[in-house]
């Protein structure tokens, strides 16, 4: 995969290569949102398991932060400026 985004980069004509950026930003955008469900309905079934696999055993199974697991959890996306705020006295 990061072979083939290497080769778009080194197209020689600029007229291509922008255009084959173009159309991989356009796809990402769609693919992001199935993949992140798919990351998230993971990260649920492996917390559904009995006993629930920790955060820390998903977090290193997936190469990403404990915070980050937490919040695929949560249902979060995006930066923190987004989230809910912790009620007085929860941190």
């Amino acid at each position: 995969m990061i072979d083939a985004m290497d080769a778009v980069e080194a197209m020689p004509d600029p007229v291509e290569r922008a255009r084959a950026i173009g159309e991989v930003m356009a796809d990402q955008a769609d693919r992001g949102k199935r993949w992140r469900e798919m990351r998230r309905t993971l990260v649920l079934e492996m917390r559904a398991q009995e006993p629930p696999v920790s955060y820390r055993k998903i977090a290193a199974a997936l190469g990403i932060g404990l915070a980050t697991v937490q919040d695929i959890e949560r249902g979060y996306t995006g930066s923190g400026k987004d989230r809910p705020r912790a009620k007085s006295g929860e941190a």
